[in-house]
């Protein structure tokens, strides 16, 4: 088991704006620097969707969207925009629920959520939207090599993004891509206070990680759009990648 005692979530303020191209890993490490807590060995770094996608050109300005037919019945019943409907069929590989206004779909990465991952906020004002990175574990792996490149320092690297969670209200950050550790702890097989031997238990690290950067990050993703984890005892994985953390569709209970 992890050997834990304290660790510490630091939000990354300075980062501008990010535009098509910029040079994310760096900026990421110039404003860690400038507010006095770089980068160090060790360190998790916590990066939101939004701005890898920024950054990757994953934006569609919504007045250059033909909608089919089919987007066009779904907006009226969804109470969307027949141009934002036909972005969300075109990112996702299946539709689980359209459900009052409500729209949950499978992405072609595995992800259930809704619609597809595409977002209208902190982008333009809602004219354009951002979709998923096309491969977030690539996304973070490039970020990770960046940051070494940089830095010299050996970090890991989670891209997250906001889902909600089945019977539960409100959303959190989850992991959907990956570099460097591993998103799930397999504590399979090791023995609690009474010497019980645990069977099912796997904890889902991403997404705490993802979570509790959250709490620096807030709302507002382009003011705070990172976070460091620190402290945090781990084994490097350069393995890992963001799918081991996505529930098999046969061992699924609520679909």
């Amino acid at each position: 088991m992890m050997d834990l005692s304290e660790i510490r979530v630091i939000g990354i303020k300075g980062i501008p704006l990010i535009a098509v191209h910029d040079d994310l890993g760096k900026l990421i490490c110039d404003a860690a620097e400038a507010q006095g807590t770089p980068l160090q060995d060790g360190d998790i770094l916590v990066v939101t969707q939004k701005i890898v996608s920024k950054a990757e050109g994953r934006i569609v300005r919504l007045e250059t969207v033909k909608a089919s037919s089919f987007a066009r019945r779904a907006s009226r019943r969804l109470r969307k925009s027949p141009r934002l409907v036909e972005v969300i069929l075109q990112e996702a590989k299946s539709i689980v629920r359209m459900v009052g206004h409500h729209f949950i779909t499978e992405t072609r990465h595995g992800w259930i959520c809704a619609n597809s991952g595409v977002d209208q906020s902190n982008v333009s004002g809602g004219d354009s939207v951002t979709l998923l990175p096309v491969d977030s574990d690539r996304s973070a792996r490039q970020i990770r090599e960046r940051v070494q490149a940089v830095t010299g320092r050996r970090v890991s690297v989670i891209v997250s993004d906001t889902f909600g969670r089945p019977f539960r209200l409100g959303h959190v950050d989850v992991c959907i891509g990956v570099s460097g550790i591993s998103p799930l702890l397999d504590l399979r097989g090791e023995k609690d206070l009474f010497d019980y031997v645990m069977r099912v238990k796997r904890t889902a690290v991403g997404d705490e990680l993802a979570s509790a950067a959250e709490l620096v990050i807030g709302n507002c993703r382009e003011k705070i759009p990172a976070a460091i984890i620190r402290g945090l005892p781990f084994s490097f994985d350069e393995s890992a990648k963001a799918s081991d953390i996505v529930m098999p569709w046969e061992n699924n209970l609520f679909l």
